[in-house]
Parts: structure tokens; C-alpha cells; sequence
């Protein structure tokens, strides 16, 4: 950040009276602006046993294949946000569930939260961030092109938890 929000003026790094980091403060103001890690929401839809996917239509990792999540937005719960995703993502409707996993992701300054879903009914299709979408058995899950580590993470310990009967919150973290 070079230039206040507020007012325009430049802003520089320093450490405001009573915290403890750096921030972007702004040279007239005196607005303090925080950088904050961004809150992605999905889920693991589920139907008769197999899970959808979704193969990545953008960057990062396109091509690749995901769970319907993305950013939240402003307004909407965590739970809101999965299920619109999976909306947009897949063209699915979804029930969502139990939390699965919260992975913090450090590079990328994000916080990845995971429920567990089931799907409304057996329509889905490819939303415009997707090239395909597919109801995939376990031993179909392609699991060396899923695109991102903490999906990959929130899969296994879903079909670890499915396989155990159980409904476990998983936490991880992505340097």
C-alpha cells in the first residue's frame, strides 16, 4: 500500500502507539491500515458415497482439480459462503454440514475453512470457474493433480473421518 484509502495522502510502515508491528499509516490522516489474512470457505460435497469435484477453469493452479471454495464475502457466514461456491463453482445445490478442517495457509496470507456438504440433489454442472466437474468414487479422487495442499489435506481427513464413522475438525498449517 502506497496511498491512504481515506484521504490519498502516502502512507509509510511504522509500529502505531500500542501495537507491537509495523503498519501502513498514513503521513496525514494518521489512518491505520491493516493488512489481514483473507478468509476462504468451501466444503466437500458428498452424494451416495462419491465426492464433487471441480477441475480449475483460473489461475492459480488451473486445470487442476478442487472442492468448490473461494473468498468470502462481505455479509455472508462461513457456511453461506461454501454453499455459494459450490453454486458457482459446480451449479450444485448443498446442504452444508459439520466443520472439517481450518488450514492456514502463511504464504498466501489466507485462512481455508472446510465443511463437510451434502448435495441437494443429484444436479450439478461446470459454473464459469470450472472446466469440468465430476461425482467421483475414493480410488477415483486424482490426487496428483489437486490443486492446492489444504484441499488435499481436507479430503483425506474427510474420507479418514467417513471411513471412522467420525466427524473430526482437522487444523494444518501451509507455511
Amino acid at each position: 500500500m502506497k496511498f491512504c484509502p481515506s484521504c490519498a495522502a502516502p502512507v509509510a510502515q511504522r509500529v502505531p502507539d500500542g501495537d507491537h508491528l509495523p503498519r501502513s499509516v498514513c503521513t496525514a490522516c494518521g489512518a491505520i491500515h491493516y493488512r489481514n489474512p483473507k478468509l476462504i470457505s468451501g466444503c466437500v460435497p458428498e452424494l451416495d458415497g462419491r465426492i464433487l469435484i471441480c477441475r480449475r477453469a483460473i489461475e492459480p493452479r488451473r486445470g487442476y482439480w478442487t472442492v468448490p471454495a473461494g473468498f468470502m464475502e462481505i455479509g455472508e457466514t462461513l457456511q453461506q459462503a461454501a454453499a455459494r461456491e459450490c453454486h458457482e463453482e459446480a451449479l450444485a445445490r448443498v446442504s452444508v454440514g459439520s466443520p472439517l478442517a481450518i488450514v492456514h495457509v502463511l504464504h498466501a496470507e489466507q485462512v481455508h475453512v472446510l465443511f463437510r456438504a451434502r448435495l441437494a440433489d443429484p444436479a450439478f454442472g461446470v459454473g464459469i470457474e470450472s472446466l469440468e466437474t465430476v461425482l467421483c468414487e475414493e480410488r477415483e479422487i486424482p490426487w496428483r493433480d489437486i490443486a492446492f495442499a489444504s484441499v488435499e489435506f481436507a479430503l483425506r481427513r474427510y474420507l479418514a473421518d467417513r471411513g471412522a464413522g467420525r466427524e473430526g475438525l482437522h487444523f494444518h498449517t501451509i507455511e
